[in-house]
């Protein structure tokens, strides 16, 4: 029995990265004889197992044939007569086919080693098309290794039409493209996941209401990056690197859908972009299954971002009904998701990322206002239901009132 630290771990090892997780391949063993050694087996589809001390995992080596349809389509055989570098071949990029022996030595029959020297996110071999949800991998992959330099190998981008051409990501079930899209939102530049899918044809299929705000110019005066799609691209770059929420990036994602339906005679105007754009965020959501938090956040950022832009012009009553549409009062961490994403799209601007934007600390410090006024003189007073949902409502509009004379008077 052999046993070879694979995957992420030797990677991210060459890479000089932390490293999460260790995985183990096991050659030249059977699921008894692991067993027999104490270690506990998980998983259903093939082997794994847990070992008894370090709690790593470790799998039988093994190889895969196609089955069917789709990225669960797969027979998987395993045995004592699988080799290690059998089982590298069903990997899906070079760099994640490098293997490493108890010795310390490296096994890399696929060049994975040169691609990391090289930069480049290249398949392991032509059974990469097996698998539609290597094409939303390798994206991901492009968005973690993005600032490090790394691009997509072209016989790869090749490799990764041909999947989209033949309609195979239509075979993806929503929630495993979710999974792969909310992953790569969290990734450290998150903007190469939907540029590498725009590249291979994927993004027009999966995301067809982001790909088609390419190419959609927006006034100079506001946005110096003209395109939407790169205003878009700019953004969630931004949330991500700020913030790092990622309900925040994806309502940044979505926030602009509107301007996709603009007729090309009113260009670059985008008059009621914002209304326009709601029903298209709700489709999105709705069609990948995405969390109920999420959907609404976005639908909110969709519709008001403008309004938190223009803060210091509000009356006190429209802030108010701005943080009622939140439910901020009674859940502030959406107003601060809400102010995050939408100074996100304030400086995801060229030459305007490092602009001041006071305004969504202004909204927060609004809802903070609101929140703490002191209802016990209200009570003393006998109002109770309606009544005192009403006077409630009309201090919290004098506390913002109040809180945002200040703030003028002080600009």
């Amino acid at each position: 029995m052999e046993k070879y630290l694979v995957g992420g771990a030797v990677r991210d090892e060459l890479l000089g990265r932390p490293v999460a997780d260790r995985d183990w391949v096991v050659v030249g063993s059977t699921q008894e004889e692991l067993l027999s050694l104490g270690y506990q087996q998980i998983g259903n589809d093939f082997p794994c197992f847990l070992h008894p001390e370090t709690k790593d995992e470790y799998a039988l080596a093994r190889t895969e044939r196609k089955s069917g349809k789709g990225h669960t389509g797969f027979v998987c055989d395993f045995g004592p007569e699988v080799t290690l570098e059998d089982d590298l071949s069903r990997r899906d990029l070079t760099i994640n086919a490098i293997a490493k022996k108890e010795d310390g030595s490296y096994v890399d029959p696929y060049g994975g080693r040169d691609d990391l020297g090289n930069k480049l996110l290249r398949h392991v071999s032509e059974a990469f098309v097996e698998d539609p949800l290597r094409v939303l991998r390798v994206a991901r992959f492009a968005a973690r290794y993005g600032e490090l330099g790394f691009s997509v190998h072209d016989d790869t981008l090749a490799l990764m039409k041909q999947l989209v051409d033949e309609g195979e990501l239509e075979e993806l079930t929503p929630e495993r493209v979710w999974k792969e899209m909310s992953r790569a939102l969290t990734e450290p530049k998150p903007s190469e996941f939907f540029l590498v899918l725009r590249q291979c044809g994927a993004l027009k299929v999966l995301l067809p209401e982001v790909d088609c705000l390419f190419g959609v110019p927006q006034p100079e005066q506001y946005h110096p990056e003209i395109d939407t799609g790169d205003h878009v691209m700019a953004v969630i770059d931004l949330a991500r690197s700020k913030y790092n929420e990622l309900v925040v990036t994806w309502a940044g994602l979505l926030h602009d859908l509107g301007k996709g339906l603009t007729p090309e005679d009113e260009w670059p105007k985008h008059i009621r972009h914002e209304d326009n754009g709601v029903p298209l965020v709700e489709h999105v959501c709705e069609r990948y299954k995405v969390p109920n938090d999420f959907r609404d956040i976005a639908i909110q950022v969709t519709k008001n971002h403008l309004r938190c832009h223009k803060m210091l012009e509000m009356q006190p009553r429209s802030i108010m009904r701005l943080l009622e549409s939140l439910d901020g009062i009674r859940r502030p961490e959406r107003v601060r998701y809400f102010a995050q994403a939408c100074e996100a799209d304030a400086r995801g601007r060229k030459g305007l990322e490092h602009r001041d934007y006071p305004n969504g600390e202004l909204l927060i410090r609004c809802g903070d206002e609101a929140k703490n006024v002191d209802v016990k003189p209200l009570l003393e007073q006998g109002y109770e239901g309606v009544k005192l949902a009403e006077q409630i409502r009309r201090l919290r509009i004098t506390a913002i009132a109040k809180y945002m004379a200040s703030v003028r008077s002080a600009v």
